[in-house]
């Protein structure tokens, strides 16, 4: 498992998707309503700095955030935070400021900062609005993400099995009568950015396409009303394997995630493979202390988080599983019990200090770091899927990845 920790960054700026080059009418015709007016129209962004490497075992920090909150913020505060990017940030005077041409810029310039650190910048991520993202790789790769939502009923079973085992596997979701979600499906395309236009591939085109199709299920009853879905199995999986072959047909979609709820969802990514991932909560303290250090290394390095006393947080966790779709009862793996399991894995920490109450961290200190690696250890022993992604949340601002 590859372990990455992400910090999050605010910033407020003016920018209009113009291409010097082109008449006003061509503008208008690629850019629609986001050409703006010559002085530009406002955002508020947020960014992601994702980071990899080893994890110092003295520190069990894979990178001190402290730095990289120094770092970013200088460059952010010298380029983008608070400027007009057309007029007040080069290249964005003669390239056009898509999300696609921003976060690689933004890339550019953040991996030498971290050039004598141990740690690499291994990806920028940079969300525009709750439904427009956009992601650069250290490979070069960039990432366009549109979100949509929808409402939409339905019965969860598989017209190829009988009443009883539809009930064995659902319980109450396989009822006749049905029952209703509010759906986020959340596309990801991956292609060259098209030198002249900024974009993987027409802004326009692609949210009209995405909408049109999810217009299909809104309000609707997916049993009843969505002809596909007599004959196939009317699970989360088959729902996003469908949004993915259907979308796939005129987008380059590289996967596909469908939130059935906050706390539920499912990834597909083609060849009948899927993630299925849940979200839930424990709430402890701690006290960042490393007994490999001295009292003045470990205020030096951790600072407040050294507070003898200790803190706390309200921990976010996210654990997510792969692997085939079952083609008869359209399931990855059965959700009650993995959510049962994670209840009661994190039953040990939740209302607990981490360090004083339990003997996890008795030799180690209890970082994000250590407490995700030793977390997914648990969950090895407990369940028996493969595990594809797990995220721990410390803050809203930090949040550490392991995944395969």
């Amino acid at each position: 498992m590859r372990l990455t920790i992400s910090k999050k960054f605010e910033i407020s700026l003016s920018y209009r998707l113009y291409n010097p080059a082109w008449t006003e009418g061509k503008n208008r015709e690629v850019y629609g309503q986001k050409v703006g007016t010559t002085h530009g129209f406002g955002g508020n962004f947020n960014l992601y700095t994702v980071f990899d490497g080893p994890v110092d075992p003295k520190t069990g920090m894979l990178i001190n955030v402290v730095i990289v909150k120094e770092r970013i913020k200088r460059l952010l505060a010298e380029r983008y935070d608070h400027k007009f990017l057309n007029r007040d940030t080069q290249p964005f005077d003669t390239i056009v400021p898509t999300p696609e041409n921003i976060i690689r810029q933004i890339f550019k310039e953040s991996a030498p900062l971290f050039a004598g650190e141990s740690a690499n910048l291994t990806a920028c991520h940079l969300t525009l609005s709750p439904w427009d993202e956009a992601t650069a790789y250290a490979n070069g790769t960039i990432e366009r993400h549109y979100l949509a939502d929808f409402s939409a009923a339905r019965r969860t079973y598989s017209p190829h099995l009988g009443d009883e085992e539809n009930s064995r596997l659902f319980g109450i979701a396989a009822s006749p009568s049905g029952h209703g979600h509010h759906y986020t499906l959340r596309v990801t395309l991956a292609d060259s950015v098209n030198a002249e236009t900024g974009m993987l591939t027409d802004d326009v085109i692609a949210r009209r396409t995405i909408n049109d199709i999810v217009a299909e299920f809104d309000h609707r009853n997916i049993t009843t009303d969505i002809p596909e879905f007599k004959s196939i199995p009317n699970t989360t999986e088959c729902l996003a394997r469908y949004f993915y072959d259907r979308l796939s047909e005129t987008l380059p979609v590289t996967r596909v995630k469908l939130h059935e709820n906050p706390w539920f969802y499912c990834e597909y990514t083609g060849n009948n493979h899927a993630v299925m991932g849940i979200e839930t909560n424990f709430n402890a303290a701690h006290r960042l202390h490393s007994p490999k250090l001295s009292d003045s290394e470990n205020c030096d390095i951790y600072g407040k988080c050294n507070n003898p006393a200790g803190h706390g947080h309200r921990y976010r966790v996210e654990a997510a599983f792969d692997g085939q779709i079952d083609r008869k009862t359209g399931m990855l793996y059965p959700l009650d019990i993995i959510v049962k399991s994670m209840s009661d894995i994190l039953k040990d920490w939740n209302y607990k200090h981490l360090d004083a109450d339990t003997g996890d961290f008795t030799d180690i200190p209890s970082t994000g770091e250590n407490i995700i690696t030793i977390l997914q250890n648990k969950i090895n022993e407990r369940i028996d899927y493969p595990m594809y992604r797990l995220r721990l949340w410390e803050t809203p601002n930090n949040r550490f990845t392991l995944r395969r």
